[in-house]
């Protein structure tokens, strides 16, 4: 018999991920060619469902389906301002989930991680959501692990994953947890999706630099920018703002909340990824050009920063095989 996978939508559901259950699992087929997940959708009450597009969705059963479902999957959805700022569901969603049976998986996708820290499915366990709501999601359900940089957590009976595609990926990982790789990999195909993505949201964060300053560190900032692809030390950035290393370490932590070090670091690794995403550069010339001075040196910041090769992050943004490296 299939797997039966309950989909709850709930109001202001994002289409684009009510979807993706059904697009992937639908593609994980047995050696005959038959599914081997059975899927239903369901919303509260059975009644349609508006969406944050600007049009309604019809389901065909009402939340008794999550009562009968082998896995649970609450579909992203915009959540409410209520939800945001006090960390409870509409009593209708928590009383839906208390149908769910002990034994039954349950998947969040996106910001239904809140609607399952909410119930308090989370409790204790390592869950992601999308990397813009990470800080909220952590503050409003301080005894769940938020891991911001993934794109899923498999914390075994619940998983999450972070925002839109990387819904993909997880139920890409739930096929092959059930059915093993080759089953995966054929769904993949059939998709047209990778099997399995390099890295994690951080490759997508973009970080901020702090706003240029006439005065204190900011002239400094400004001129180490333009001069990354020199071997710069925090002697050579005390000297070109006229302190002592020691003042202008301390300076410099108050003014950035970074040591110069950790700013300079992550000034190269965005420098690497802009050329990276833009150019054909040989990963040699790019780990010269944003000073890491060699592309191992190169390929180990960005792993530590984003957890992807220059070449893994290269194919992500541009579709492109890096020349060399």
């Amino acid at each position: 018999m299939p797997h039966r996978v309950a989909v709850l939508a709930l109001p202001d559901v994002m289409p684009f991920d009510l979807g993706i259950p059904a697009r992937v699992l639908n593609e994980a087929l047995d050696a005959d060619g038959q599914r081997l997940y059975d899927l239903t959708a369901c919303s509260l009450g059975g009644r349609p469902v508006t969406t944050n597009a600007g049009f309604r969705i019809e389901v065909d059963h009402d939340e008794s389906a999550l009562a009968e479902a082998d896995t649970v999957v609450v579909a992203t959805q915009e959540p409410s301002a209520h939800l945001l700022s006090t960390g409870i569901p509409d009593p209708a969603t928590a009383a839906a989930l208390t149908l769910i049976r002990p034994q039954a998986r349950v998947i969040s996708t996106c910001t239904s991680a809140f609607i399952l820290a909410a119930a308090g499915l989370l409790d204790g366990l390592p869950a992601t959501t999308h990397w813009a709501l990470a800080d909220a999601l952590a503050r409003l359900f301080p005894r769940v692990d938020v891991r911001p940089d993934v794109l899923f957590v498999d914390a075994g009976r619940v998983l999450t994953s972070a925002g839109a595609a990387a819904g993909i990926d997880l139920f890409l990982h739930l096929v092959r947890l059930d059915h093993g790789v080759q089953v995966a990999n054929e769904a993949a195909r059939r998709c047209v999706s990778a099997p399995w993505r390099d890295g994690g949201q951080a490759q997508f964060i973009r970080r901020p630099t702090p706003p240029p300053s006439a005065t204190g560190t900011g002239p400094t900032r400004d001129w180490a920018a333009q001069h990354l692809d020199r071997p710069l030390t925090i002697a050579d950035l005390a000297r070109h703002a006229s302190m002592t290393k020691r003042t202008f370490s301390r300076h410099f932590v108050a003014e950035t909340g970074v040591t110069p070090v950790q700013w300079l670091i992550s000034q190269r690794v965005d420098r690497a990824r802009t050329l990276l995403e833009t150019t054909d550069m040989p990963v040699e010339r790019i780990a010269t050009e944003a000073g890491f001075g060699s592309a191992t040196v190169l390929r180990q910041h960005l792993h530590s920063a984003l957890g992807v090769t220059p070449q893994g992050y290269r194919r992500t943004f541009r579709g492109l095989v890096a020349s060399a490296g």
